[in-house]
């Protein structure tokens, strides 16, 4: 079958599923589950597949895997892994859809129902197109637990070794701000590093008249949430995207009393994995100096998240030629850089991969944003990222 075909095929595949796709995800839109619960999603989507005449392996806890195609030993050809993540939102849904989350402060409002339902479906495709003898390559469908609870739950399965024979590895992830239809890459870094910050600053306390008999506690604090971030930006190659942004402050309850203790915390990102792995002690040092002046004591706590995602260039670029011939020639455009974590990131540690960002607004319609309760998307784009993700598995880098 010519390369052409093959891409046409895919396309009629995806749309030949597509009704069936949509009522999956809204099954698992209504019924979200948080990291490490997804038992619900993990039956659902092991069923279909069982019943797509595959055999899905169930992970530790939840989640699972499911080998397609030929053996690699068979056909010397690399091994394509393709990753959704399965988990929601600890959040209220406010969308008023008649599939709206049935359990209540949990919600699918970043489109891992979506990520989810379009890798089942690239399952079924590829089952269709390997009982035709239309699948020479290897195929690795990969549904992964806990993406929003950081270090990640790529972690876990890493340790399951989801990735043992895998060559090169391939996820798309919602993007409301691009047109459903077009899809969004880069070569290099797409997300970035992100991790938890916490600064404690202690001093015996006392008086507010007489802040020279103590450690000014909240002084202290005031210039570290100053002055930190801009140390990082002078010791760190400010071409790294490094940011330190704090979210919350507590420290005292009176007018007129120095406290004993006192917190900021907050979040550093980087969007190089170099200067990510130099920040650290960037930050350490930083605070100390800052606070050296002023008497107190500081305790800094610093949570690694996960790394930047940087796609590999081939990667990328066998996304976009997938996309161009599934979706148009005009579907590709090139995204911005995000300050987001993602931990398809610990995946591209190990193995050369990309992701691209899928477009789920409806042209001319509103445009939604992720981690938001009215959160909606174009349904349209579970068979466009089927037939684009089923492409690419079926091509290779």
């Amino acid at each position: 079958m010519s390369q052409f075909a093959t891409a046409a095929r895919v396309v009629e595949l995806a749309e030949q599923f597509h009704e069936e796709l949509i009522a999956i995800r809204r099954d698992i839109h209504a019924h979200p589950e948080v990291g490490r619960t997804e038992t619900r999603t993990t039956a659902l989507l092991a069923d279909r597949l069982t019943r797509a005449g595959l055999e899905p392996r169930l992970l530790a806890g939840t989640g699972l895997t499911c080998d397609i195609g030929p053996s690699p030993a068979l056909t010397g050809l690399r091994r394509v892994a393709l990753r959704a993540d399965i988990d929601a939102l600890p959040l209220v849904e406010t969308t008023g859809l008649p599939f709206t989350s049935t359990v209540h402060g949990m919600a699918h409002a970043c489109g891992h129902d979506v990520h989810s339902t379009i890798v089942l479906g690239v399952g079924l495709v590829l089952a269709e197109l390997h009982r035709a003898g239309e699948l020479t390559r290897p195929v690795r469908l990969i549904f992964q637990p806990a993406e929003e609870v950081q270090p990640g739950g790529a972690l876990d399965l890493l340790d399951q070794g989801v990735l043992d024979g895998v060559n090169e590895i391939y996820a798309v992830h919602c993007d409301p701000k691009v047109d459903v239809g077009s899809i969004g890459t880069r070569i290099g870094p797409i997300t970035s590093a992100s991790d938890e910050v916490t600064v404690t600053v202690t001093s015996p306390g006392g008086h507010t008249s007489r802040p020279h008999l103590t450690g000014d506690v909240v002084y202290a604090l005031g210039q570290i949430i100053t002055q930190v971030p801009a140390v990082l930006g002078r010791r760190l190659d400010p071409r790294s995207g490094v940011n330190l942004t704090w979210g919350a402050v507590a420290a005292g309850q009176a007018h007129n009393a120095i406290p004993t203790t006192g917190t900021v915390r907050g979040t550093l990102r980087c969007l190089d994995v170099r200067a990510w792995e130099q920040a650290a002690q960037v930050l350490h040092d930083a605070v100390e100096q800052v606070a050296a002046p002023y008497g107190v004591g500081v305790e800094v706590v610093h949570h690694r998240g996960v790394p930047p995602v940087e796609n590999d260039e081939l990667c990328t670029t066998a996304l976009e030629a997938a996309a161009r011939e599934v979706l148009g020639p005009q579907s590709v455009l090139l995204t911005e850089q995000s300050l987001g974590g993602e931990d398809f990131a610990w995946y591209l540690t190990k193995v050369p991969g990309a992701m691209a960002r899928l477009g789920t607004r409806t042209p001319g319609g509103r445009t939604f944003d992720i981690h938001q309760g009215d959160m909606q998307v174009d349904e349209r784009a579970i068979s466009a990222g089927v037939a684009l993700l089923a492409r690419v598995a079926v091509t290779g880098r």
